[in-house]
């Protein structure tokens, strides 16, 4: 199916082994952010890691199946935390997609709670009685959770972080000037003649 749509679609495929998706697409979005030309940047995936890639009302996360725009006041409001604090988020409480457990006893609240008054894992103190988070309950035992595993939690922020500076190419690199002069006769032959009608209606 790749080659169709390279060969007959002209989509630009920003993906090469051994680059992660999630990787590609949050550096590619960091290459349209720096270019002064781009007037919104959208990120067309409800995925939760690729949350911390939101900048303001410039850079959005775009939810196809819900046709929800997420900025970066929708981030906050959907984990409590800003764009910033989502890999820390996702190390304290896990994500199955990208096979990341979490800590035991953490929950997407009291994650939401303690980062949204320290931000980043290596401000949280060891001792519960130095937290100061109201309406945070459990804390003695999440503070001894996030003591005994640390370790482990800096590594799924390790694992969660996603990478902004591969080589994706730039902005002009991706523009779309329509499909090939075969792409019609291709569709007709596999019965996909719904993908002229839809590449029809794009402005290109």
């Amino acid at each position: 199916m790749n080659g169709f749509v390279e060969g007959h679609w002209n989509v630009e495929d920003l993906i090469s082994a051994p680059i992660e998706a999630d990787d590609a697409l949050a550096s590619a979005a960091a290459v349209a952010n720096a270019d002064e030309r781009v007037g919104k940047v959208l990120i067309v995936t409800p995925d939760k890691d690729l949350g911390q890639c939101v900048v303001g009302d410039r850079v959005m996360q775009y939810d196809r199946r819900k046709r929800l725009f997420v900025n970066e006041a929708g981030v906050i409001d959907k984990y409590g935390v800003g764009p910033t604090s989502i890999a820390d988020w996702l190390a304290l409480v896990g994500d199955a997609a990208d096979g990341i457990p979490g800590l035991q006893g953490w929950g997407a609240k009291s994650a939401s709670l303690v980062l949204a008054r320290y931000q980043h894992l290596e401000h949280i103190p060891d001792e519960a009685g130095r937290w100061d988070v109201v309406g945070l309950r459990g804390a003695a035992k999440l503070a001894n959770t996030l003591a005994t595993y640390r370790d482990d939690a800096m590594l799924y922020r390790t694992l969660a972080t996603l990478v902004t500076d591969v080589e994706v190419g730039k902005v002009d690199d991706w523009r779309w000037n329509g499909p090939s002069s075969e792409f019609s006769a291709i569709c007709e032959q596999i019965g996909a003649q719904h993908l002229v009608d839809r590449t029809k209606r794009l402005d290109v």
